[in-house]
């Protein structure tokens, strides 16, 4: 697991004027985690389960198309049959498995170019052939149609929820950001990401299955729009501007991870208000501006939260926040994020904290496997 870049702060107090009327609130907002570790690659069986007395109803895991983990392991032959002798479905199958018989759906964010994709560039670089990734969508949504046989016989679930990729306008996982052309900089990963969104998106619709949602987005809430400076990044406003421009027409949903903070913005210092938020940031605080350009750019499309948290101090005492105040954040979060009608899933980043600290603390439960404070919050959430 990736440990998540930018400090957290609790900035949700002044957020509150941003409610509506409840009337206007999302009635269907659906809730759940974005855990790897344990989803994934940990044990499911004993977690899972846990997340359902919660009462989430949603469980965001990456699919990889390349990598350590990746589906496609060489080139295949036939890329839209997902029988074809290169793939291997192995975790993804057991994951659909595990968590349909918990009552979850799945939520699959399709990342990671194969190194035949694109000599060996690495998992965070476009492919040569957006098509081939459209065709790898295609074997994907096939294989998790509700209607495919798994090795067993079995009919694996349908799964319903995609993603294109995870925080584009972020270099750890699309690069290059920017690159000059003609003598002026232009944003290089909403190009390639244009690309990208529209072969996930193609790719999972070619099935005629009905009922799949595709989302575009799941933009990192802040970039510093430098592109001479030492690790150029691009703001979630100005990345949706420049996937505009660079033709992506179609998607089912927008998402965004709308963490509060930024470098040098410790929670621990910081007190729960709006000071100290960069203005290019996009958080719970302010996501009404991304909606707002949305609408313009897109018309009323739904925005998923794909991803959101805050760590814990103990045990992380330079980016954590208290446990109470954990518990606290989260049922504001929550609810700022159900007061918006155009908002309808939020998930919450790892129900357990990982093992080091260098990994992520934004857990329920301590890593020894201890409930915090928010485990009781997040229980007591409205469903």
């Amino acid at each position: 697991m990736f440990r998540r870049l930018g400090v957290l702060a609790a900035a949700l107090v002044a957020a509150a004027g941003l409610s509506v009327p409840a009337s206007q609130a999302s009635s269907h907002m659906l809730i759940g985690f974005f855990d790897e570790a344990h989803v994934l690659y940990g044990e499911p069986q004993f977690y899972l389960p846990i997340m359902h007395s919660l009462h989430a109803q949603v469980i965001r895991v990456g699919m990889y198309w390349g990598g350590k983990f990746g589906v496609a392991r060489s080139r295949p032959g036939d890329a839209t049959d997902p029988a074809d002798p290169a793939y291997d479905w192995t975790l993804y199958d057991r994951t659909v498995l595990d968590a349909g018989a918990n009552g979850l759906k799945v939520l699959f964010s399709i990342y990671g170019t194969p190194s035949w994709e694109n000599g060996g560039a690495g998992p965070n670089h476009a492919p040569a052939s957006a098509d081939d990734l459209r065709k790898f969508a295609l074997a994907a949504a096939t294989r998790y149609s509700g209607t495919y046989p798994g090795p067993d016989g079995r009919m694996l679930p349908a799964v319903k929820l995609w993603l294109a990729w995870n925080e584009p306008n972020n270099p750890v996982f699309l690069t290059p950001q920017w690159q000059k052309v003609g003598g002026k900089y232009v944003v290089q990963s909403a190009i390639a990401y244009a690309k990208i969104c529209a072969a996930v998106y193609s790719g999972i619709h070619g099935t005629m299955n009905s009922g799949e949602q595709v989302a575009c987005g799941a933009t990192s809430p802040r970039g510093n729009n430098s592109p001479s400076s030492g690790r150029p990044s691009t703001s979630p406003l100005v990345f949706l501007k420049a996937v505009k421009t660079a033709g992506l027409k179609r998607f089912d949903a927008w998402a965004h991870h709308p963490y509060y903070g930024g470098p040098n913005e410790s929670p621990t210092t910081k007190p729960p208000t709006l000071h100290g938020v960069k203005p290019t940031a996009v958080t719970l605080a302010n996501i009404g501006d991304l909606i707002n350009l949305l609408t313009q750019l897109y018309g009323h499309k739904p925005v998923w939260i794909t991803e959101y948290g805050y760590q814990t101090n103990p045990p992380d005492p330079q980016f954590g926040v208290s446990l109470a105040n954990q518990a606290k954040y989260l049922t504001q979060a929550f609810g700022i994020a159900r007061a918006n009608p155009r908002i309808v899933m939020m998930l919450w980043f790892m129900l357990k904290d990982e093992p080091v600290l260098s990994g992520w603390q934004s857990g329920l439960l301590t890593a020894a496997g201890a409930k915090k404070p928010s485990f009781t919050a997040f229980a007591n959430l409205h469903h």
